[in-house]
């Protein structure tokens, strides 16, 4: 049996406390958690975000989704990247009070992904690893600008799940080169694949192509799962 309940978290700015919708789904046993981060441009309730937490919570894996400041607050550019490690630092930290004694995983898409990158590079938090999918190594057009200096100071495994036709990637060497440059990490390439894993001429619903995306996320955290603390 799986329970999914709508939750509140506390996140602390610069401006005050402001609290932050999130979406908890727990399976009866789980051997681990992951906090799911939504894009840019789409909130947790995202069908694509829906199909990554089912897949990993069939898995056994609990699931947190939530929102950042600026989508809470009905706003569709991001705030500050400070604000959103802040919401990191907030999400990991509820996430290991549901999912307590069982290592903890930070997840993401695109967006949402490079903010945990930014948050586990600075310290703000300390997953047991990182799962990126899509990251936006650069704006689309513009490879000089990219988005990487910070990923090879981060100490727990990342994984890297792109598209070939990602055009935030683009050329894709650009992201074999980074990902061999970091300490602990892996590329898996969806061959065909856009920035939202849609491959052109194969029409599938965005909660299908999460499903099967979750599917190899939960595949590659149990491998890389830390045991279990002795009772």
């Amino acid at each position: 049996m799986t329970l999914s309940r709508d939750e509140r978290i506390d996140v602390e700015l610069p401006r005050g406390t402001v609290a932050v919708s999130a979406l908890l789904t727990l399976p009866d046993e789980c051997w681990g958690g992951v906090a799911l981060a939504h894009g840019a441009g789409a909130g947790p309730e995202h069908p694509f975000l829906v199909g990554v937490a089912d897949a990993l919570a069939r898995r056994g894996v609990g699931v947190l989704r939530f929102a950042f400041p600026y989508r809470e607050a009905g706003r569709r550019m991001p705030g500050p990247a400070a604000h959103a490690t802040a919401t990191w630092a907030a999400a990991m930290a509820a996430l290991s009070g549901w999912c307590p004694a069982v290592p903890v995983f930070a997840a993401g898409k695109s967006y949402g992904g490079r903010m945990a990158s930014l948050a586990a590079a600075s310290g703000a938090i300390e997953p047991a690893a990182l799962v990126y999918l899509g990251y936006p190594l650069h704006p689309p057009g513009e490879p000089e600008k990219e988005r990487a200096t910070h990923l090879p100071d981060i100490s727990p495994p990342q994984l890297f799940l792109s598209g070939t036709r990602d055009p935030f990637v683009q050329p894709v060497d650009a992201l074999e080169r980074v990902v061999a440059g970091c300490r602990d990490a892996t590329l898996a390439w969806v061959p065909g694949g856009g920035h939202s894993f849609e491959i052109a001429g194969r029409k599938r619903p965005a909660e299908a192509i999460g499903g099967e995306l979750g599917d190899a996320v939960a595949a590659w955290l149990r491998e890389r799962s830390p045991q279990r603390p002795a009772a």
